[in-house]
């Protein structure tokens, strides 16, 4: 069985340093990859000697939220041309730094139009991602985070993933948005699998370390493994009191019980 890996999310971890300080702060804390929210304000070259010198791999990074208040641009009609430059943005970042996965967010909407608004827009991103090999992602929100997020469970995503049509659009799945709207990970996960890009976690309810609140990440971890998925699963949660050195200790205790990584 394949070992399970792990990437540092820097939107939420070493949030205190800049970013390519968190890149080498996640490569001292072992993470096996890194990936990032909204990176733009950052030199490429920057990111990218951090890269080199830690050997890690940059996985994803988000297309911007857009104006105060927003939350993503792709389904918000008579934002096509807005939506577009985000999406050039994103895969002109992602292209610089090797980075594979580009999360297209949909933004507040709801409807016909807003569906047909985000399926036109994906498909745009699909077709430019592919031009460089790169994946487009989808990723449900919880309405209790983020209330009137167009997308919001995994059977939606579903059906747009189909609608597109696209072999580079898969799905985020977030372990924490996923218990909070659907619960059932484990089943969601092998009903899902089929499509998901990438995997990423936090406690339930209060999207902290995983090594409390009501999900068992420990046997989490372990199913995704006997699923087969091969990808880092991403670490994006919110370290208690801000301090993610001291929030560690879930990744030593779930290594110390897992003889594929303690020689590793």
């Amino acid at each position: 069985m394949a070992k399970l890996t792990f990437s540092a999310n820097l939107g939420f971890l070493w949030t205190d340093r800049p970013l390519d300080a968190a890149i080498y702060a996640a490569c001292d804390a072992g993470f096996d990859a890194v990936e990032c929210h909204w990176p733009y304000d950052t030199d490429v070259e920057t990111v990218n000697t951090a890269l080199s010198d830690t050997g890690l791999k940059m996985l994803g990074l988000n297309t911007i939220r857009g104006n105060a208040g927003e939350n993503g641009l792709l389904a918000l009609a008579g934002r096509e041309d807005d939506a577009k430059q985000a999406i050039d943005q994103a895969i002109a970042y992602a292209v610089a730094t090797d980075t594979q996965n580009i999360h297209a967010m949909a933004g507040f909407a709801s409807g016909k139009q807003a569906q047909d608004c985000f399926v036109t827009n994906l498909s745009y991103a699909c077709d430019m991602a592919a031009r460089n090999h790169k994946t487009i992602l989808i990723e449900p929100l919880n309405h209790f985070d983020a209330p009137d997020y167009f997308l919001s469970d995994t059977h939606h995503a579903k059906d747009i993933i189909q609608q597109v049509g696209k072999d580079n659009l898969k799905l985020m799945f977030d372990c924490y948005h996923v218990q909070i709207m659907q619960g059932d990970v484990c089943r969601q996960l092998e009903t899902d699998m089929d499509i998901i890009g990438h995997i990423q976690f936090a406690s339930v309810p209060d999207r902290g370390a995983p090594d409390n609140g009501e999900i068992n990440y420990a046997y989490i971890f372990e199913h995704i493994k006997s699923l087969g998925y091969h990808q880092p699963v991403g670490a994006e949660y919110k370290p208690a009191g801000g301090d993610t050195n001291a929030s560690l200790g879930w990744l030593a205790a779930y290594r110390a019980k897992d003889p594929e990584r303690q020689n590793s």
